[in-house]
């Protein structure tokens, strides 16, 4: 065990090659290389506690963000409305299958699996790490998170509510639904989750339990 300690505790500059023992950080502050000044390791921001409540809070509005409409459109007395789920099975079905996949993909399902990816690992962390099973679990997770990180792109759907409103202005009368409200919000929590997300911090709770 004094042996783990030690490895743990010491660092390689990826720039100089030099060695480095780690020393205790305050919040938010970096560790330069002396030589080169290359960042080196961080403490983040955020703790495990401040991100399970950042996770939960996404998990909270990922539902009625997809379910409910985002856009309701109102021409010659006829009133439309459109959920996220709608807008990609109708692109399907109007045969760009791989725009209606892309879309589906990247802010629904993606999106979805990487709260529920996160929440597991943060639980984990706190409670299962005695557990070979969870321990294994939680290293699978971490292994597939860059993964599912690319594949999340919430921000371009916000974005593209924006422009068909701002589009649409001069034919039609556009207004934001509550799932425009639940959407910025779950693309919002889900920007600070990840923001104070650190895949090496979440490695080093692994580690330390080996």
């Amino acid at each position: 065990m004094k042996m783990e300690a030690a490895d743990n505790s010491i660092t390689l500059c990826q720039s100089c090659d030099l060695v480095i023992r780690k020393r205790a950080l305050p919040t938010g502050v970096r560790a330069l290389c002396p030589r080169c000044h290359t960042p080196l390791y961080d403490t983040p921001y955020c703790s495990i506690n401040g991100m399970l409540a950042l996770c939960l809070t996404a998990v909270f509005f990922f539902a009625p963000a997809n379910l409910y409409p985002v856009l309701e459109l109102e021409f010659l007395g006829s009133i439309r409305t459109t959920t996220v789920l709608e807008g990609a099975l109708a692109v399907y079905q109007q045969g760009y299958w791989l725009v209606g996949v892309a879309v589906l993909v990247s802010a629904v399902l993606a999106p979805g699996l990487l709260l529920v990816s996160v929440l597991a690992q943060i639980l984990i962390i706190k409670f299962g790490l005695h557990s070979r099973k969870l321990k294994k679990t939680l290293k699978q997770l971490l292994k597939m998170q860059g993964l599912l990180t690319q594949l999340t792109m919430l921000e371009i759907y916000v974005i593209s509510f924006l422009v068909a409103a701002f589009n649409l202005a001069d034919f039609a009368t556009v207004s934001f639904g509550f799932g425009t409200f639940c959407f910025t919000m779950l693309f919002i929590m889900t920007l600070f989750l990840m923001r104070e997300y650190d895949l090496e911090h979440m490695w080093s709770f692994l580690d330390e339990h080996q």
